[in-house]
């Protein structure tokens, strides 16, 4: 593989790692993520310690790949949610692969993302705090190819906004997305008519543009109430009064119901209503694809409605030891709550390395990780499996990358054949 091959995993600097970086045995001195490169690190050579959470390459460039040719085949922009990684490198491959451009959720992700280059930006919240927007309205002015948008959801936000606007004595309007919610779920106006209230007023203010609206569907329970809250987003954004031969943004999709988003949103819209402005841009926001996973969003991915569409693969695994076998039928692994995901399903253990370095890999579900505290984890081993010993080690898939990622602030990214190709490094 040459250098040029390697465009995900690029160094972001100097890349100083030493003591302070988690699965890495560094007991004197610094490395640097080049020369762990350059003298062919392996996971199995003593470079690291465990656990220890590492990322695939081919896995996440296929993820890449699949999306990005998911959303041109279907119309759709692409700008996934970077609070579940918050890691340039993998910004720049999502970018360069043709993302539209980032979501975030607060404003230290948005002035993170701004720190890390990305030109355009959408904050998936309402943002209230005064020192944000009037930073993000001078932003604006200082740098005419920024473009970021955020949502609001209620009178306040509007007056917020503008507020920090005039302060800011800004040129360049803020740009907004009026939110639709639903009932019980989180964020977002409930009605159709108090999001097109909404919208008038952000149209009618001073230092505001109405650039669109925006949902969430993900925390919904089934594709069809999905469908049906997407139905009430498109009513709500073809009544809004957007600005005659403008292109408003319609912006929805977590990780479980994009293809809903397609069949909705891609499609259906009044031709009657909206002649001034035409046809909205579908921006969709999943996240979680990056680096998939083998638990939540290995069962809700829509590829698995759409096989025919493509198909996503773990790129994230977590290796931890055996450290004690204490009775039978129970192995006892170095990894807990502080090393991997617990809110949405347990790690689900995937291979063993034996001390003689033979891996195996037992059936589905033989290996059950049942429960977990700190820094310990309690493996149910079946009777007809060779017992585990102490030093074994234990690859383990995890469920919900976007609780993953913040735990490791320098992540190895690897080759099929375990050397180091990269270091990842998050901004949490």
């Amino acid at each position: 593989m040459t250098d040029g091959e390697r465009t995900m995993v690029m160094d972001e600097g100097p890349g100083v790692l030493d003591w302070r970086t988690t699965g890495l045995w560094v007991p004197d001195g610094e490395l640097t993520e080049a020369s762990l490169v350059s003298r062919g690190a392996s996971l199995f050579d003593g470079t690291f310690t465990w656990p220890v959470m590492v990322l695939r390459r081919t896995a996440l460039e296929r993820n890449v790949a699949t999306m990005a040719e998911y959303c041109a085949r279907h119309g759709l922009s692409f700008a996934p949610h970077g609070k579940t990684t918050m890691a340039p490198a993998l910004f720049d491959a999502q970018l360069a692969a043709g993302a539209w451009g980032i979501t975030v959720a607060t404003g230290n992700q948005l002035l993170a993302a701004r720190r890390m280059g990305v030109r355009r930006i959408l904050v998936a919240n309402e943002l209230l705090d005064t020192g944000v927007l009037t930073w993000l309205a001078r932003e604006l002015d200082t740098d005419p190819g920024l473009e970021v948008l955020f949502y609001v959801d209620s009178p306040q936000g509007i007056d917020a906004a503008a507020a920090a606007f005039a302060a800011a004595g800004g040129r360049r309007p803020l740009s907004v997305l009026v939110e639709v919610g639903y009932d019980g779920g989180r964020t977002g106006v409930r009605t159709v008519p108090g999001a097109v209230d909404l919208a008038r007023r952000v149209a009618a203010t001073t230092g505001l543009r109405l650039a669109g609206a925006a949902g969430y569907e993900g925390g919904l329970a089934s594709v069809d109430e999905a469908r049906s809250f997407l139905e009430t987003l498109r009513e709500a954004a073809s009544l809004m009064p957007f600005e005659a031969g403008s292109r408003p943004i319609v912006s929805a999709g977590g990780s479980a119901y994009f293809d809903v988003v397609v069949d909705v949103l891609s499609r259906g819209w009044p031709t009657t209503s909206t002649p001034a402005y035409g046809r909205p841009e579908v921006v969709l926001r999943s996240g979680a694809y990056v680096s998939h996973d083998d638990g939540v969003y290995q069962k809700k991915t829509p590829f698995n409605r759409v096989s025919d569409e493509g198909g996503l693969v773990a790129a994230l695994e977590v290796w931890a030891q055996v450290t004690s076998t204490p009775e039978p039928g129970r192995a006892i692994v170095g990894m807990g709550k502080r090393e991997a995901p617990y809110d949405e399903g347990l790690a689900v253990p995937r291979a063993v390395r034996r001390a003689s370095s033979a891996v195996v890999e037992p059936a589905s579900d033989a290996l059950v990780l049942a429960r977990i505290n700190d820094h310990h984890g309690y493996l149910d081993v079946p009777a007809d499996m060779e017992p585990l010993v102490p030093g074994d080690l234990v690859r383990f898939g995890i469920s919900h990358p976007c609780t993953a990622f913040d735990r490791w602030r320098a992540i190895a990214v690897l080759e099929d054949d375990d050397t180091v190709s990269g270091v990842v490094r998050t901004y949490f």
